[in-house]
């Protein structure tokens, strides 16, 4: 029995030193350092950016401020061209904003309703969009960067027959050129 306990206890030391040899301690020898990771200037998320391709633009043709409606239209009274206060208001915002803009030039269009003979609205028109240049020429633009034309009847925004839509068509736009 004591032979089986000796025999016992050897073999438990020498498992003991058998385990302790395999988990030695390397020597330490020349050390080389762990490879660096690869340095990224994205994000880690995984997004990437849209290449860059060309410089964000601001649109600012004449076109698109047509489009926004930046100059208002005025209107006139049945067979008159005379500017009526509400417009003569209307005009001051428009001259500001043309002043503010010299890259631009103006047409003054003028409108007439159905009424009367189309020799007499074309006539009309052209009174009517002259009278607006003059009144912006008072506040200071160059009557070079105004032109006027006249359609008379022909290009109306209301087509119904009564004097609502008639007031309407009564009227002298503004439209940018470059």
């Amino acid at each position: 029995m004591q032979r089986r306990r000796l025999i016992f206890a050897l073999c438990m030391i020498l498992s003991m030193i058998i385990l302790l040899n395999g988990c030695k301690k390397k020597e330490a020898g020349p050390k080389t350092p762990p490879p660096a990771p690869a340095v990224s200037e994205q994000p880690s998320t995984g997004w990437t950016p849209e290449k860059k391709t060309e410089e964000l633009k601001v649109e600012t043709t004449a076109d698109y401020y047509n489009k926004q409606g930046v100059l208002k239209r005025i209107h006139f009274e049945t067979n008159k061209w005379e500017i009526l206060p509400e417009a003569r208001e209307i005009l001051k915002k428009n001259a500001e904003w043309i002043l503010a803009h010299p890259e631009f030039k103006v047409i003054v269009e003028g409108h007439c309703d159905e009424r009367n003979t189309e020799a007499y609205n074309l006539a009309l028109g052209e009174r009517r969009a002259n009278a607006a240049k003059e009144f912006l020429v008072g506040l200071g633009v160059p009557a070079s960067k105004i032109q006027t034309v006249s359609y008379g009847k022909t290009k109306p925004i209301c087509t119904d027959h009564n004097e609502e839509c008639w007031q309407q068509n009564r009227r002298a736009e503004f439209l940018l050129t470059e």
